[in-house]
């Protein structure tokens, strides 16, 4: 989580102001609720019992509203769309949604895991607070204190080690909140001066999808009992929680950027890339399923959820890009 923070550029969140919040949150918006009416069909055979309606119907809308940021930046540098305007927007609307759905998905955790109002209360305060200490004072005392680039080619251990102990000291002040220690090392990759980002990436970045990514995806196939889903009604609520997320994400994400003017073929990519959740929707799950909010069952239906809506998005772009055979699409922009 610490590498998708430091993959989250805020100078995108300056860019394209009036799409990105107009898209971002429409894509956030429109599947939260679909999720939480969804949740009324489904709570009584899904949720586990000690859950409440609430807690429930919160998580599985904020299941549904989740972009996978990284997944979907480097899905544009693979096809050269990263540096044209589709791209540019999309990451903004892409960066939008991640910073919002985490805010809320922080929200839903002090509401699951608090005995009362006044903890839930007292947990979101807390909670703005560290945020607001990270973006304000941490982040610019980062650019001051710490060596430039050209100044850190030997003091490589020293670099690693001091990040490592910034990222988890984050993560542990955030687990004593009351929310995940995953969004203590997500926010520590936010703040980190965009100047070491590259330095940092090229010490840790082998080693986190060589060792770490693959672990994580076993763990949550492990977990993932398949078998859970055994009979036509199983599958029935899987098909429509499919459904539900493609609706709320791409057709949301669509209907919005062509209201902002885009043409229907720019509105409909920018749909499918939104609709990408990846491994940011895996991480989310793994939360519900440790607090206990999310049964086996439902754990299930929404990892393949997850990886249906994120297969589908290289077949789809390429659809859309191929539907014009123009200079301007060859060299990498759709118009």
């Amino acid at each position: 989580m610490f590498g998708v923070g430091m993959e989250l550029e805020l100078v995108h969140l300056r860019k394209n102001a009036h799409t990105a919040i107009m898209v971002s949150h429409a894509s956030i918006i429109v599947p939260f609720f679909l999720g939480a009416v969804l949740s009324l069909l489904v709570y009584g055979s899904l949720a586990p019992s000690d859950i409440s309606f609430t807690s429930f119907a919160l998580f599985l809308g904020i299941a549904m509203s989740i972009t996978a940021f990284p997944v979907l930046a480097r899905i544009l540098e693979d096809r050269s769309l990263r540096q044209t305007p589709l791209g540019t927007i999309a990451l903004t609307c892409a960066a939008v949604d991640d910073v919002s759905a985490w805010c809320v998905l922080a929200l839903v955790i002090a509401i699951a895991q608090s005995s009362g109002v006044a903890a839930s209360l007292l947990t979101v305060a807390l909670t703005v607070i560290f945020l607001i200490v990270m973006v304000l004072l941490v982040k610019p005392l980062l650019s001051r204190l710490l060596p430039a680039p050209a100044n850190t080619t030997g003091q490589g251990p020293g670099l690693v080690a001091g990040t490592l102990a910034f990222v988890l000291s984050c993560a542990l002040i955030t687990e004593a909140i009351g929310i995940h220690a995953l969004f203590g090392a997500f926010l520590a990759g936010v703040v980190t001066p965009a100047a070491l980002r590259s330095r940092l990436k090229e010490k840790l970045g082998s080693f986190s999808p060589a060792a770490l990514l693959p672990l994580f995806f076993a763990f949550t196939g492990l977990r993932m009992q398949i078998g859970l889903l055994n009979d036509w009604l199983s599958w029935l609520m899987c098909a429509v929680i499919i459904l539900d997320a493609i609706t709320g994400k791409l057709g949301a994400g669509m209907l919005m950027a062509r209201w902002t003017g885009m043409s229907w073929r720019d509105a409909f990519s920018l749909g499918v890339l939104m609709n990408t959740r990846g491994l940011v929707e895996l991480v989310v799950l793994n939360i519900g399923y440790d607090l206990g909010i999310l049964s086996a069952r439902a754990f299930a239906m929404l990892v393949l959820m997850a990886l249906v809506t994120t297969f589908m998005t290289g077949p789809l772009l390429s659809l859309a890009i191929a539907r014009v055979r123009s200079p301007t699409v060859r060299e990498g922009t759709l118009t």
